[in-house]
C-alpha cells in the first residue's frame, strides 16, 4: 500500500453541494484510496444512497445544503453505526447536542488535517484493555 493510501478500501459517502469543492474533496479521497459514493448535493439524494447501499463505511457530510441541514442523513448513519464527520464553516456550538462527539473539519480545511480526521473514522473503537 502506498503510504498516502491511508483510506484504502473505505467506502465513503460524500455529501457536498458546492460542485467545485465536491470535485476537490473527491480527488483527495480517491488519491487516499477511498471508494467514493457520490458526491451528492441534497439530503434526499444522500438518504437514497444510505437506504440503497448497506456497505457504507464512513461519510463526509456538509452541514448546510442550499439552506437544508444534513441532520436527517446524520441520524440515519448514526442509527446504522456508520461513522461520519461534518465538513462545515459552522462552529460546533451550532450543531445539535446529539452530534457533540462527531468529528468536525472546519472549511476551508487543509488536506492533511482532513485526511487525518478521515483516517480516524475507520479505526475500530475497541474497549480499553484491562
Amino acid at each position: 500500500m502506498h503510504p498516502q493510501n491511508d483510506l484504502d478500501g473505505l467506502r465513503l459517502l460524500l455529501v457536498e453541494d458546492e460542485y467545485v469543492l465536491a470535485l476537490g474533496i473527491t480527488d483527495v479521497l480517491v488519491d487516499a484510496g477511498a471508494d467514493v459514493l457520490g458526491p451528492v448535493g441534497s439530503v434526499s439524494d444522500a438518504l437514497s444512497l444510505v437506504e440503497q447501499i448497506p456497505e457504507i463505511d464512513a461519510a463526509v457530510l456538509d452541514v448546510n445544503l442550499a439552506g437544508e441541514t444534513i441532520y436527517p442523513v446524520a441520524d440515519a448513519l448514526q442509527a446504522r453505526g456508520v461513522p461520519f464527520l461534518f465538513a462545515t464553516a459552522n462552529e460546533r456550538a451550532q450543531l445539535p447536542e446529539r452530534f457533540a462527539d462527531v468529528p468536525l473539519c472546519h472549511k476551508p480545511f487543509d488536506v492533511a488535517t482532513f485526511r487525518s480526521v478521515l483516517a480516524h473514522l475507520r479505526v475500530p473503537r475497541l474497549p480499553p484493555v484491562a
